[in-house]
């Protein structure tokens, strides 16, 4: 029995023996032939889909404790789209989510009204511009938005054009004993005329009369209270712009047409409006006129053209008498794909020109090109108006409104005063002239210049 017993035990480890050699001899087979095929098959896999070597991919997912946590990773400074510099940049006014169509100055020259594509219009206090903070009131156009905005010659109004609608809504302001205004609310809404997209609309500075102008040929001529005066036809097929001038007698439309017609509103003494007549023709241009600008008093009139060109017309004349407008100046602005916006200070002496998102300043004396202030947005330029002073530049984009030293007006300001140095002055006006010059030029060189 003890042998047998020795010998089933001896079969028993023999078995087992041989058993763990077979497994151990699959196990090296298995990963001999079937490992290495898997690993070509990642390694092939990973090169086609990550572009990179498998053992990049690999040493990349197998080693996280090399990465940069969030905590410690340093990330850039966030740059808001409203940020800008430049050594001309006063400030922005902000507020405003969307982009800024257009803005307008209270004829007392305490606020701004500045619309936007978002259906908001911003009345801004700018009484002091070196304030950090501007007091503001919000006024929502509900399932719309306004494409212009005016102010009533007595500050107490403020008049919008709707683009859905494509009508006149007036809003009254309420303000508050410091001054500032406290509310806003509609209180007049005319009837809609216009089927196409108005592109001029104004209010005159006299108070007789209000102006609207679609893209196609229609001008309509407005009482304040919301009664047609007239109907005009500018027949220029499609019109691009249409403005009232400053001193509230002319209406101009611009378009493919080479020049540009004012036409008069007149009233009778007693206040009644009488009829709308032709005063007198720009020329000179040989393409479409882009935009318009009027000085302060509607002395000089600045136009811009298709043909790549910008003039400059002396129009302090007597049309009545025959006496017509002559070109002053003559320059050139850079063209591209879309169109410019002007803008004329208040003296004449300088011209802004929006070349999609940046402004070139020229000297409309000689007609030089003297800066340009570049990239001020994203996007394009929407609109741009000097304050009364000339001093700045408000500049209409991207959800903000840019505010700009016209430091090309200083310059002028020196040539011009050097100018009148030439001619016989008094003595008075010699030191007061050499003190301008002076103080400009001390200005000049805080900039640079």
């Amino acid at each position: 029995m003890g042998d047998i017993q020795a010998g089933l035990n001896t079969n028993v480890f023999l078995v087992a023996g041989i058993t763990v050699f077979l497994c151990i001899l699959i196990h090296f087979v298995y990963k001999t032939f079937f490992g290495s095929k898997k690993k070509e098959i990642f390694k092939d896999e990973a090169e086609n889909n990550l572009g990179a070597p498998a053992e990049e991919v690999v040493s990349e997912t197998k080693s996280p404790q090399n990465r940069v946590s969030g905590k410690s990773k340093k990330r850039a400074p966030w740059k808001g789209k409203t940020e800008f510099s430049h050594p001309w940049h006063l400030k922005n006014l902000k507020g405003h989510p969307g982009t800024v169509l257009m803005a307008d100055f209270s004829a007392n020259g305490k606020f701004m009204a500045a619309t936007c594509d978002d259906g908001s219009v911003i009345l801004w206090d700018i009484r002091d511009l070196n304030q950090k903070e501007h007091k503001t009131l919000r006024v929502n156009i509900e399932f719309d938005h306004a494409s212009h905005v005016a102010w009533s010659p007595d500050s107490k109004a403020f008049i919008i054009h709707t683009v859905r609608e494509n009508n006149i809504v007036v809003y009254k302001i309420e303000k508050k004993k410091d001054g500032t205004i406290g509310s806003a609310n509609p209180v007049i809404t005319f009837d809609k005329v216009h089927t196409d997209d108005v592109i001029g609309f104004g209010i005159s500075s006299n108070g007789k009369f209000m102006m609207s102008c679609s893209s196609k040929t229609d001008m309509v001529i407005w009482d304040l209270k919301g009664q047609q005066l007239e109907k005009l036809d500018t027949y220029l097929m499609n019109t691009y712009t249409a403005k009232i001038s400053p001193c509230g007698r002319f209406v101009v439309a611009t378009g493919f047409a080479p020049d540009v017609k004012l036409m008069e509103v007149c009233f009778t003494k007693s206040g009644e409006f009488k009829q709308v007549t032709k005063a007198f023709e720009l020329t000179g241009h040989t393409s479409g006129i882009y935009d318009v600008a009027f000085d302060v008093d509607t002395s000089h009139i600045a136009t811009i053209s298709k043909d790549g060109t910008w003039k400059l017309y002396h129009t302090k004349i007597d049309y009545v008498r025959g006496e017509s407008p002559h070109v002053l100046e003559t320059g050139k602005y850079t063209q591209s794909a879309n169109a410019p916006h002007i803008a004329l200070s208040p003296n004449a002496e300088v011209l802004a020109v929006s070349v999609d998102s940046s402004v070139e300043f020229y000297d409309t004396y000689t007609g030089e090109l003297y800066d340009t202030v570049e990239n001020l947005y994203s996007g394009l330029i929407t609109y741009m108006k000097f304050d009364a002073s000339g001093k700045f530049l408000f500049v209409c984009g991207d959800r903000a409104v840019r505010i700009l030293h016209n430091v090309c007006g200083y310059h002028t300001t020196i040539a011009s005063c050097t100018r009148l140095l030439g001619s016989k002055q008094t003595s008075a006006t010699v030191e007061r002239l050499n003190k301008t010059i002076q103080d400009c030029k001390e200005t000049l060189a805080k900039f640079g210049k």
